[in-house]
């Protein structure tokens, strides 16, 4: 009887585990058979891994092979332990030293031919290896940059199985061709705000009072709807946000990439995002796309691509009821859980979401009467399509209207450019920073209610505003907490130490609508 053990590590959202690929030769009829919960993926890494291994120099063995991928408690689903069983396999005939694979993970799909594959989530199962205290690391060639983005583990890339074993033997390596890419993901993917980065904030006539409201999303991460005609600018406005935000923290990076990484979308080219993301789905878009899922391997949605980003969904009340819904507990809690009946994935989806909406079916304002002809109920109906704890959740409110042909000649020449109002955004986020340094929590949009009440209360005429709101059934407690974090950035850009009531005052035009004025107004228009 020979046996041999390698390992690699399974993958559950972004978490890892370390697996054990334990190989048993012995007498019996020549039978492969795979055991330790898995699906139909990893049960046919049998016929992969036999002809990888008959073609890179040795013979399947005629006789009982066992391959038990350990825990068997936990389910295994992915190509990438063809490597792992390949080399065990190897192993158990004696043809590598299983002190050499002592220490080392492996991840790699198979070829027939034993070339090896590129796979997805290469950089959170190097972190979880890395975490499980293994020092090397085997991938395929093309998934090196992502892996060597995690420090503490030697990364080793290789381009066969054949090339494999001559490193672990320490023989003479095979010119082997190259490990074609996952597929051929443009340096700027469908997923990066990069694709936007040549629109400018400055190309939009008039809308002052929305430019300021984005300003202020940009600056504390709130979340943003805006209603109005087609053509009014609700999507520019919205194209243009990603440009004011700041570029990704290393922290930060690593988990976007991560995610981008398990989805399959993370560019070969520049595995590490330093640009937030954007993501805007069509309306048209499944539940299962927007929050993740699937029926064999769960993978993230656009909720988790969108992750330290931002998720915009244009013609927001076309999108199925369910996909609207679903939003709910995100915004609140910043991760998803996808459940299925044999796993339970988690995913991180800390975004900012955009909403855009047309006023009516028709997309005509009910100022247009000679050409809306939606009734009052239609126009109700169209509207509660958006629901009101959605609604709720949504700090800044904007309601855009046409600007007439003066203000539309006026705009083009007293707009600040994006990176101008950028650089308001990232002093706003620097106080942010310090003020918030110690705690868990890196913008005003993250902070629970109860903790700005305690440690961060406004000035007392502000607060008395708030109060009145209240009182007058205006606002609900949640609002309320909304309306304090919206009065914290609104001091943040103006430069105030504490928010006055002029802050909560501009907070609550935000919040309810209605038009801003004074210091906003400076910070947007040039001098």
């Amino acid at each position: 009887m020979m046996a041999a053990a390698t390992h690699s590590v399974a993958l559950d959202g972004l978490s890892g585990r370390p697996i054990e690929v334990e190989v048993d030769i012995g007498g019996g009829l020549p039978q492969t058979v795979l055991v330790g919960l898995v699906d139909t993926m990893v049960n046919e890494a049998r016929d992969r891994c036999r002809s990888a291994v008959a073609n890179s120099g040795t013979t399947w063995p005629d006789q009982r092979v066992t391959i038990n991928l350990a825990p068997s408690t936990l389910p295994k689903s992915g190509s990438h332990y063809d490597l792992a069983i390949a080399l065990a396999v190897f192993a158990a005939k004696s043809l590598i030293p299983a002190e050499n694979l002592k220490g080392a993970a492996f991840l790699g799909e198979l070829a027939l031919d034993g070339r090896l594959r590129a796979i997805r989530g290469v950089l959170p199962a190097t972190l979880a290896a890395a975490e499980a205290g293994f020092d090397r690391v085997f991938v395929p060639e093309v998934n090196v940059p992502e892996a060597e983005l995690v420090d503490g583990v030697s990364v080793v890339g290789v381009r066969s199985l054949r090339q494999t074993v001559a490193i672990l033997t320490a023989q003479e390596e095979p010119d082997d061709p190259p490990v074609p890419p996952l597929d051929d993901t443009p340096s700027i993917s469908w997923t990066s705000g990069d694709r936007l980065a040549h629109l400018d904030l400055a190309d939009i006539s008039g809308q002052e009072d929305s430019r300021m409201a984005l300003l202020v999303a940009a600056a504390g991460g709130h979340h943003v709807l805006m209603t109005g005609p087609p053509g009014i600018g609700k999507t520019m406005l919205a194209q243009r946000l990603p440009g004011l935000l700041p570029d990704l923290t290393y922290e930060q990076s690593l988990s976007v990439s991560a995610v981008h990484s398990v989805a399959g979308v993370l560019p070969s080219d520049s595995p590490l995002l330093v640009r937030p993301p954007f993501l805007d789905p069509h309306h048209t878009a499944s539940a299962v796309s927007i929050v993740g899922g699937g029926s064999k391997v769960i993978r993230p949605g656009a909720l988790s691509l969108a992750h330290h980003g931002v998720l915009f969904l244009d013609e927001a009340p076309e999108f199925a009821s369910n996909v609207l819904e679903a939003l709910r507990q995100p915004l609140e809690s910043g991760h998803v859980v996808v459940s299925r009946a044999a796993m339970t994935a988690a995913f991180p989806a800390r975004f900012q979401l955009v909403l855009a909406a047309n006023p009516c079916p028709c997309g005509l304002s009910s100022s247009a009467a000679d050409q809306c002809r939606c009734t009052p109920l239609m126009r109700r109906r169209y509207a509660d399509r958006l629901s009101g704890p959605i609604r709720d959740r949504i700090d800044v409110h904007r309601s855009l209207t046409a600007i007439s042909r003066p203000e539309l000649v006026a705009g083009l020449h007293g707009a600040r450019s994006t990176s101008e109002l950028a650089e308001h955004v990232s002093l706003a986020r620097e106080r942010q920073h310090r003020r918030l340094s110690g705690t868990p929590w890196r913008l005003n949009s993250e902070v629970p209610g109860v903790e700005l009440r305690k440690h961060w209360p406004v000035l007392d005429e502000g607060r008395a505003l708030v109060d009145h709101q209240l009182r007058s059934n205006k606002l609900n407690a949640r609002s309320a907490d909304r309306i304090l974090r919206l009065a914290w950035t609104v001091a943040d850009l103006t430069g105030h130490d504490v928010p006055d009531a002029d802050d909560v005052d501009a907070a609550l035009s935000l919040r309810r609508g209605t038009a801003l004025g004074g210091a906003m107004r400076d910070l947007v228009q040039a001098s």
